[in-house]
Order: C-alpha cells, then sequence, then structure tokens
C-alpha cells in the first residue's frame, strides 16, 4: 500500500481509512463515514472526497483455515458471559448506524491477508470502486455469516462487488501484494495507529475509533480549513 499523503485541493479531499474487515466497530464506523460525507456533498455539491481503505490486521497469527469462532471469543474476552456482553453492545450500536449484524452465525474467525490483498487490488482496478467491494466484504462477514478467509470465497465476493471474478482468483492464488499489505500494517502500527478504525483527513485531521457522523463533519471540515499539513506516513 502506498504510503498516506496530504492532500486537499480545491472542494477535493482525501479520506484515508485503516481498518480491518473483521472488526464490527470498522463497519459502524464505515456506514458512520458515509452519512457524514453524503452530508458534505449535500453542502457542497463540488466536494469530492476519495476514500483511500489501508489495512490492518487484528489477528495476523491465526492460521489461513481460521479458528472456531466461539473459541476465539472466549479467549479474547475472558469467558463466553463476556464475549456475549460485548457483542450485545456492538450490536446496538449497529442497529444505531442502520446495520442489523449476525453475530452469531459467524462460525470462524478468519485470517484477514486475503481480504486486505484482494482490497488493495480492488484499488489498482481503472474504473471500478474499492468501496463496494469493501461492503461486501463487511456484509458477508458480519450480516451473511460467510468465511471470509477462503480466497473461492473471496473471489466469488469481488464478482459479486462488480470486479472480474476471474482475475480476482488469479490474484489470490499468487504472492501478489503480499509484502505491500504486510508493510502498511506495519507502517500503521509505527505511525501509532493501536486500534482501528482510524480515519485521516485530507492528510490533516486524524480521528481514532467509530464516530458518528457529526464528528466526522466537525473533522473533515477542520482538516479542509487546515489545508495540506505535509504527508503523515502508513
Amino acid at each position: 500500500m502506498d504510503a498516506i499523503a496530504a492532500s486537499s485541493s480545491g472542494s477535493s479531499f482525501t479520506v484515508d481509512v485503516v481498518s480491518d474487515v473483521v472488526c464490527p466497530w470498522c463497519y459502524i464506523g464505515k456506514r458512520w463515514l458515509a452519512r457524514a460525507l453524503e452530508r458534505l456533498v449535500a453542502e457542497d455539491a463540488a466536494a469530492v472526497p476519495e476514500v483511500r481503505w489501508h489495512p490492518f490486521q487484528l489477528n495476523p497469527e491465526l492460521p489461513p483455515e481460521g479458528v472456531d469462532r466461539r473459541a476465539y471469543l472466549t479467549a479474547k474476552f475472558g469467558g463466553p458471559e463476556r464475549a456475549d456482553a460485548i457483542n450485545a453492545r456492538v450490536r446496538a450500536a449497529a442497529q444505531s448506524s442502520g446495520l442489523d449484524l449476525a453475530m452469531d452465525d459467524i462460525r470462524r474467525q478468519p485470517n484477514t491477508l486475503d481480504a486486505h490483498r484482494l482490497i488493495a487490488w480492488a484499488q489498482q482496478q481503472p474504473g471500478l470502486v474499492a468501496e463496494r467491494l469493501v461492503e461486501r466484504l463487511f456484509r458477508a462477514h458480519f450480516v451473511e455469516g460467510r468465511f471470509i478467509g477462503d480466497r473461492d470465497e473471496l473471489a466469488r465476493l469481488a464478482g459479486e462487488a462488480g470486479f472480474d471474478e476471474a482475475a480476482a482468483r488469479a490474484m489470490l492464488a499468487s504472492d501478489a501484494l503480499r509484502d505491500e499489505v504486510a508493510g502498511a500494517d506495519v507502517r500503521a502500527r509505527r505511525m501509532g495507529v493501536q486500534g482501528v478504525p482510524f480515519f485521516i483527513f485530507a492528510g490533516a485531521v486524524a480521528l481514532s475509533g467509530a464516530h458518528e457522523p457529526d464528528t466526522i463533519v466537525d473533522a473533515i471540515r477542520q482538516a479542509r480549513v487546515r489545508g495540506t499539513a505535509g504527508p503523515v506516513h502508513a
């Protein structure tokens, strides 16, 4: 992945999103971001946000075949009761953003390296919108209970998002973008990103965590007023 660089020209501005597709707060944050951008564009029809997606693996140590979801949650949160309580809080927040997450339908916790490779590949495809793939991956995992650690499933999801399924499958079968994704993940951590979602607006203002549209709109306005602030690497 390329470095995050400051960019704000006229009414255009960049939104860099560091996230993981198995992070429910990233999905919630993505929805709130969309609402914020819709509001800004409604206020200024010339505003042109460019959203760029950057990888962050919450669980890079997981095997390619993933692990049992229930066992994963129990180990992570110290027991099933605490895991259930946290999931209930996440579902409530998701509903406020318009999402109905089927957390109990997730059977295996995936390694997301290949999913991030697919997103990086999608951002290289001319004339196509990578956000559609990002949304498709989130929905597949959190709403449909599909295993996004499987390369065939990932290729099918790419096709459903409007990309060339055969080309996606061929890319996933190779080592393409593996080093780039791993390197971007490392750079994000060196930059100070400790949790996701993490947003950088116009390379000038950073916002950590999933925030409601009002907060995001304020951050973007500050960034656009501040203008370019030099490169911010991730």
